[in-house]
């Protein structure tokens, strides 16, 4: 395919066209993990528990024909550690056997693994003994992964560490929870606490913010161990981190407010990648920086009040490559909406903007987006919609949106006969 006569942007036989999803928001009843404790702690900051959420452990070959059919070479999901390591050094032969078919499923079906070694859920047991800044945490978590390798590690064709460490960095900076929702969540840690019987608990994704600095700090060192461990087990393998990063755009005056953001929220990471082999962009909106603050938008809005801005993507990968020097890889991207028709409009042009950005220049290795299906939204439980697939929440049925048909249809466009072959 050419646009405006220019050869396609994104190269049949090597650029990556997949979808995300995550463990713990689509296999369901992942019991021994933190996030299923804090949803059924009193209070709770979670609005309702996942329980089921889309089976997704047992649909596993049905998802991966779900992602084939649409034409697409890339699969991200993740290895839930909770899983795997139930009780502490208590190892699950079944959850690696599972883990291990999923990536020959993958493989089968001619899609790339690209596989998630945390994706903010970890075990109870270890949230409860002081989770990632615990001094053994980033040997427990350089344990994992290596026990990850071990079993089908010569089979994934990417690997990242950790899910949006600067998430919670991101949501502050942005003010997009309620004031209420940090009391409540240091309620909540607190109860998790005394219901563990431990002197604190703390979960990757409800980060108090007075702990941020502590748990970044911590994270980064667990990132770098994770990355030890992979490559000692292989090389070759390209190892990076994901980070959630909004396209942060200044109108006159706004730039030190723009600058400001961008330092506070990606830059640690965006450094932190310089020693990676890429860096995962997730992106979902764009803020604009006025001299006085955030400036307000016209236009159509999205599931989360923002402005559906398709350039922000772009805009993301570009900044996150010039200060990183590492391609980039598009481990996240959608727009959070109950009108699949905004999606269905979305996604091609997005991906159009994104093209303009590679023809410029950046190097991105492909495009993941989130998700395959409606699923569980931590906190936002299922009342936020991301998924190319609607699940009945009786039956667990998937049901194509017409967005999904569009998304194959950009696929089928770039990949040529690639794509059903």
């Amino acid at each position: 395919m050419t646009h405006a006569g220019l050869p396609d942007a994104f190269p049949s036989d090597t650029f990556l066209w997949g979808v995300a999803t995550a463990g713990h928001q689509n296999e369901g009843d992942n019991t021994a993990s933190d996030t299923w404790f804090l949803e059924h702690t009193t209070p709770s900051l979670f609005r309702e528990p996942s329980g089921p959420a889309c089976r997704g452990y047992q649909r596993r070959d049905t998802d991966l024909d779900l992602a084939a059919g649409l034409g697409l070479n890339a699969f991200r999901f993740s290895v839930e550690w909770s899983r795997v390591e139930p009780e502490r050094g208590v190892v699950s032969a079944e959850a690696l056997d599972h883990y291990e078919r999923k990536v020959d499923g993958c493989l089968e079906r001619g899609l790339a693994p690209l596989v998630t070694f945390n994706h903010f859920t970890a075990p109870h047991w270890f949230a409860a003994a002081g989770s990632w800044t615990a001094a053994d945490a980033p040997a427990r978590f350089a344990a994992q992964c290596d026990r990850v390798m071990a079993r089908f590690g010569d089979r994934i064709a990417y690997a990242v560490t950790l899910n949006e460490p600067n998430l919670e960095q991101l949501l502050q900076a942005g003010a997009k929870l309620p004031p209420e929702a940090e009391a409540i969540k240091t309620q909540m840690l607190a109860a998790a606490a005394r219901a563990a019987g431990t002197d604190s608990y703390a979960s990757a994704n409800v980060i108090p913010a007075d702990r941020q600095d502590e748990f970044q700090a911590a994270f980064t060192r667990a990132h770098r161990a994770a990355r030890g461990a992979i490559k000692a087990r292989r090389a070759d393998l390209p190892v990076g981190v994901s980070i959630a990063i909004a396209d942060e755009v200044a109108t006159p005056g706004g730039e030190e407010r723009r600058d400001a953001k961008r330092a506070a929220v990606y830059d640690h990471w965006l450094r932190e990648a310089r020693h990676d082999d890429f860096i995962g962009v997730q992106n979902y909106e764009r803020v604009v920086h006025g001299p006085d603050g955030e400036v307000t938008v016209e236009g159509e809005l999205n599931g989360m009040g923002t402005v559906i801005a398709p350039g922000s993507l772009a805009g993301a990968v570009r900044y996150a490559h010039e200060v990183s020097g590492v391609p980039v890889l598009v481990t996240e991207h959608g727009i959070q909406t109950s009108d699949d028709a905004q999606r269905a409009a979305f996604v091609p042009a997005a991906v159009q903007e994104l093209a303009a950005e590679v023809r410029a220049g950046t190097p991105v290795l492909g495009y993941c987006h989130w998700t395959l299906m409606d699923n569980f939204e931590w906190i936002f439980g299922y009342g936020a919609q991301l998924g190319l697939h609607e699940v009945d929440r009786e039956t667990f049925q998937r049901r194509p949106k017409p967005s999904a048909k569009v998304y194959a249809d950009v696929v089928r466009s770039h990949r040529g006969t690639l794509a059903h072959r």
